[in-house]
């Protein structure tokens, strides 16, 4: 079932999408990859303010390439989620609403999924280049020095996910698994 929702994401929202399910997003979300997310661990670790307000947003795990003439940016494809999952946690812990990768998760990001009623999407992998066509505007926020791993603030407009991980922990990986050896 395709469903149009907005980002940033409210908690009622999340509770009506499940795994499987196909989405669009309009809004403003944020881009963080490796470095970006080591880089804010680090400062919660000390105690800092992070960059943005994390309640209810949606982090995208993706570095682009640069952008051609007359382009927003460049290719927007995703990045492998399992890399961020020893962050993922914590900033779940502090209100995240949802994830956007591709790939699988550890067991430590699907619980805190579900303890804090969170989503996790895929975004198709080798599609960057139609993906970037989805984004509106794009402007570094936070970590300009880490180049294609700054965090950006990308609005967007019909950007097409797939419910990976749903915040009762249904998990589209495992399910679809068992759907073909069934089928």
């Amino acid at each position: 079932m395709n469903k149009i929702i907005q980002a940033p994401i409210r908690k009622e929202e999340i509770k009506n999408l499940k795994a499987g399910d196909y989405v669009y997003i309009n809004g403003i979300i944020y881009t963080a990859r490796d470095a970006a997310h080591k880089r804010m661990d680090d400062t919660l670790t000390r105690g800092e303010k992070l960059p943005l307000d994390i309640k209810n947003q949606m982090i995208y795990y993706m570095g682009p390439s640069p952008a051609r003439e007359g382009r927003i940016i460049g290719s927007a494809g995703p990045t492998t989620a399992s890399r961020m999952d020893k962050y993922a946690p914590r900033l779940l812990d502090l209100g995240l609403g949802a994830m956007i990768g591709k790939g699988k998760r550890s067991k430590e990001v699907l619980d805190a999924i579900v303890r804090n009623g969170s989503i996790y999407f895929a975004a198709v992998g080798g599609a960057g280049a139609l993906l970037s066509k989805c984004i509106q505007k794009s402007e570094v926020i936070a970590y300009d020095d880490l180049g294609t791993e700054a965090i950006r603030k990308l609005e967007v407009k019909d950007f097409p996910v797939i419910v990976v991980v749903d915040a009762e922990g249904n998990n589209l990986y495992e399910t679809a698994i068992e759907e073909y050896k069934r089928g």
